[in-house]
């Protein structure tokens, strides 16, 4: 009875003096130079102060923040791939805007890495004139269309939208799926089947043009600010130099798609961020029993797996952002990160919602949308089973694909 008595009595923990209120426990952005710290606490202040407040309404009537895009261009999100900054710098930006919101992470990281980038790294001088200065800003916007109705984990050798070649230009005919950003993008970066040479093309195809349709995919669960769409292309007529001229087979874009399997990784991390700023921020907050639920063996218990997934997380991209600086990264790797950060972020988010408890499937606490969020990034950039194959590979040298 008296040591009952004393458990009721002792006063609340004062969350100011609690030495590691935030998740990135290791202090991974401690390894940054100053200057870039400076920059990564720029960016964390806008995303948290501005638009993380401002975004669930926008999940939850899955609408797109139009008015939060200029924000965005203003503090050099549209742009990270071509301003420089080392890989460790521009990878915790990439977590730190998941941190706010997961969708609006994935319009700049696909924005970054297979819009931005692609067109950089394989595109024309013309076509970087052309689309560079206003996709720098979020001015113009673009999407990645490789996917399609019949083919996601197979679409290396099974994609069928096709690119015939005319006197003028080239045909495009296909239909492609899941494509982000493609209700409004003003154009898409899209792969097609050469009828000529059976290679995989790319090729920039603005969506206004006639034979383009566009539909949203609605009713999703997760990611419900990114607006996918089912595009069809009906003998769609593109002239010659809409060709990306550094994009003549599939091998030619596998470092972008590399890449983006890595910032996913990020994303994870990301997430986990988010998901430890909830969970602890209610369990210090939220009363029964006459003290904090944060003082409950099961929520600390609880609390701890969260920041113990997140640090490994973490540590695990901080490798990454040194290989690609470095070399040595490549395939397996970016499926080995982006598999198992996202895993840990899906068992991140079930704790999360276990430590809200019934508040934690209600959009207005913040977890059930992280919840829902989890589910996506674990499926898509490669699914985790896919994932799991290429290192199986890499590690057997045993295929299972075929």
């Amino acid at each position: 009875m008296q040591t009952a008595t004393r458990l009721q009595t002792r006063k609340p923990v004062d969350p100011t003096l609690i030495p590691f209120p935030d998740a990135d426990i290791l202090g991974i952005a401690d390894m940054l130079a100053p200057e870039e710290r400076a920059r990564l606490e720029q960016v964390r202040t806008v995303l948290q102060e501005e638009i993380r407040p401002a975004v669930g309404k926008y999940w939850d009537h899955e609408e797109f923040p139009f008015d939060l895009l200029t924000r965005l261009g203003e503090i050099g999100l549209g742009e990270l791939e071509i301003t420089g900054g080392s890989r460790l710098l521009r990878g915790l930006i990439y977590a730190e805007v998941t941190r706010a919101d997961v969708s609006l992470s994935t319009l700049v990281g696909v924005h970054n890495e297979l819009v931005v980038d692609l067109i950089d790294q394989l595109g024309s001088p013309a076509q970087r004139e052309e689309w560079l200065p206003g996709l720098r800003t979020f001015a113009r916007t673009g999407c990645f269309a490789l996917t399609e109705p019949e083919h996601g984990s197979d679409v290396a050798g099974g994609l069928v939208t096709s690119a015939t070649r005319t006197a003028d230009g080239w045909l495009i005919n296909g239909e492609k799926r899941w494509i982000g950003l493609g209700t409004f993008a003003d154009f898409a970066v899209l792969f097609a089947r050469d009828t000529a040479d059976q290679q995989v093309k790319g090729f920039i195809v603005e969506l206004d043009r006639p034979g383009v349709h566009r539909r949203k995919i609605s009713n999703k669960t997760g990611l419900r600010i990114m607006q996918n769409a089912d595009l069809v292309f009906e003998n769609v007529e593109i002239p010659a130099g809409n060709h990306i001229p550094g994009a003549r087979s599939f091998a030619d874009t596998n470092i972008f798609l590399r890449n983006s399997r890595a910032w996913v990784g990020w994303q994870a991390a990301g997430l986990q961020l988010a998901i430890f700023d909830v969970a602890r921020d209610y369990a210090v907050n939220r009363q029964q029993f006459g003290r904090s639920i944060a003082r409950f063996q099961l929520i600390q218990e609880k609390l701890s797996r969260i920041l113990g997934n997140t640090s490994a997380t973490l540590s695990m991209m901080t490798r990454i952002a040194h290989l690609q600086e470095t070399g040595g990264f490549d395939m397996p790797h970016a499926a080995l990160v982006k598999g198992t950060g996202t895993r840990l972020s899906r068992e991140s988010a079930a704790l999360g919602r276990e430590v809200l408890g019934g508040n934690g499937i209600v959009s207005d606490y913040g977890m059930a949308r992280l919840f829902a969020d989890a589910e996506a990034i674990y499926t898509y950039e490669g699914t985790y089973d896919m994932n799991a194959l290429i290192v199986g590979r890499a590690v057997t040298g045993q295929s299972a694909f075929v």
